[in-house]
């Protein structure tokens, strides 16, 4: 009853069409953001069909033996629309596992989407990684996220914040075009705070906003002509996800992050279900950066994880798995 093959170029249009009518998909999933970076990973998404027709999308990348949902995106896991059911599911899973086995994947690391993005109810995967694949939930990352339809009040040094910046003057720029500049101040904070850099190259990140404009602003804070923080957004149906928040030393001190984040939780973004200002961990979890999470508490966000599981593909998992006894009612 269905059938699996590996995602080509051909397939663009329709993959982008199911990620469009999707349960759960973003635009994170369209080709034309996945492909980005595709010199750096050996694409094995899957395509999964019933009947000929299309059930379900898996984003995922291949390293040798190794089958990843895409480690070139935040999250992952099975696509699929509102005719998947947890039975086809189940199933469509069993199949996935048998053409895995059949190209020589012995090992999958499979991140979950989170709850948030869905447009309906879309958990059947999560049951069936532990019904069909025996899965282990091996990382968790915890967000902090704000429910707008149910907000907790700002702590008071946040509020506070937001006063003092426009006692300061400062001015908040919707959909800026000074990505360039936001990208010195966020990669010169970053390499003092962290050593690190961004997930992303200006490059990248200039063009995956000409092929996204609407679901990549960028909020920027100045005081006359100097520019003192910025905040690169994700938006999608459901969550107004920050991708970046950056704030220059001086910025730091007038609270321009605080008054950007009123600008777009309580104005411009007000009526998006859910605000998050993504995850504070590292080492796959289990370390917790207490201070991070404590300021974005304080805007009222509250947690929601980032789980990540893992399976082995052995042929224990490839039998035929027992559906439970569907009864009929009685009248």
């Amino acid at each position: 009853m269905f059938k699996v093959r590996q995602y080509t170029r051909e397939d663009e249009l329709e993959w982008n069409n199911f990620v469009e009518n999707s349960k759960q998909g973003t635009f994170l999933f369209n080709r034309s953001y996945m492909d980005y970076h595709a010199d750096r990973f050996h694409d094995c998404s899957l395509m999964v069909y019933r009947k000929d027709r299309l059930y379900a999308l898996l984003p995922a990348n291949r390293v040798d033996t190794t089958l990843y949902s895409h480690q070139g995106l935040t999250y992952g896991g099975l696509i699929t629309n509102a005719e998947a059911t947890a039975v086809g599911v189940c199933e469509a899973f069993l199949e996935i596992n048998k053409y895995l086995y059949g190209i020589g994947i012995q090992h999958v690391l499979y991140k979950c989407m989170p709850w948030i993005y869905h447009k309906i109810p879309a958990e059947e995967d999560l049951y069936a990684l532990f019904h069909v694949c025996k899965a282990r939930l091996i990382h968790r990352y915890i967000a902090s996220t704000i429910d707008q339809t149910n907000p907790i009040k700002w702590r008071k040094d946040r509020q506070h914040g937001v006063k003092s910046a426009l006692k300061e003057g400062l001015t908040i720029e919707r959909k800026s075009k000074d990505l360039g500049l936001f990208w010195d101040i966020l990669t010169n904070n970053l390499q003092a705070t962290y050593h690190a850099k961004p997930v992303h190259t200006l490059e990248e990140m200039t063009l995956l906003t000409h092929h996204f404009p609407d679901n990549i602003p960028l909020y920027m804070a100045r005081q006359g002509d100097k520019y003192l923080a910025g905040v690169l957004l994700y938006v999608t149906s459901n969550v107004v996800h920050t991708q970046y928040i950056s704030a220059t030393t001086e910025g730091k001190e007038l609270h321009a992050v605080d008054a950007i984040c009123h600008q777009i939780i309580k104005e411009d973004y007000k009526d998006v279900h859910f605000f998050d200002f993504g995850t504070s961990n590292e080492d796959s979890g289990d370390y917790l950066n207490a201070g991070l999470i404590q300021q974005k508490e304080g805007f009222g966000a509250r947690a929601v994880c980032y789980d990540q599981y893992e399976w082995d593909i052995t042929e224990d998992i490839l039998t035929p798995y027992s559906l439970p006894t569907i009864r009929k009612q009685d009248d």
